[in-house]
């Protein structure tokens, strides 16, 4: 799965960049070739004065469904990324499982 990670008001350190890989690896790995490029935009909404205002959102290209996006907000980048990354993987499951449930009630019903 190709990672793009873009950061805006701040900078992306190579420690930052390995968490968000692994955080994505670790949640979405399972999903494996069923997920397309991974987009993360990491922002400092309030520029240096502090507070929870460290933003994660991350866009998942699954394939072939579409897009999944999941936001998070938080103190520091990282705990942003890891909320973020949380939501993902819950959205992602349930897209996939929405989508296995209603191959199965058309075949279900073609069998009738």
């Amino acid at each position: 799965m190709p990672l793009e990670v873009t950061v805006r008001n701040g900078k992306l350190t190579k420690e930052l960049k390995s968490h968000v890989e692994r955080r994505l690896a670790f949640a979405l790995g399972r999903f494996g070739e069923r997920i397309g490029r991974i987009s993360v935009c990491l922002e400092d909404l309030n520029g240096p004065k502090g507070g929870v205002d460290q933003h994660c959102r991350i866009e998942a290209n699954l394939i072939p469904s579409g897009i999944v996006m999941a936001e998070a907000t938080d103190v520091q980048p990282a705990l942003a990324v890891n909320r973020a990354t949380e939501k993902l993987a819950r959205r992602v499951r349930n897209e996939f499982d929405r989508k296995r449930t209603t191959r199965k009630r058309a075949a279900t019903s073609e069998s009738l």
